[in-house]
């Protein structure tokens, strides 16, 4: 069974005149950048791999689908280890 951990991550972030916030990038931890293809969903949600909650956004980068959250104000992704 894959094990996972929680990685928090730098975000590029875009916010409208509204207020709006949108993830144009993430920032790995060796500060290699990758580009937010598309954003899929944007729900209030629990990450049930690895604890915590707050906004997820699932987006696409590189053709693949991932999770992405927003923990008051901190980001983070579930890291396969496994």
């Amino acid at each position: 069974m894959a094990k996972y951990c929680k990685v928090y991550v730098g975000v590029k972030v875009s916010i409208d005149s509204e207020g709006n916030t949108k993830p144009t990038s993430i920032v790995w931890e060796n500060g290699e950048e990758y580009p937010i293809d598309k954003i899929k969903y944007k729900i209030p949600a629990a990450s049930l791999k690895v604890g915590g909650r707050g906004i997820r956004y699932t987006v696409v980068i590189k053709g693949a689908e991932r999770e992405l959250y927003n923990e008051e104000g901190r980001w983070f992704v579930e890291k396969r280890t496994e």
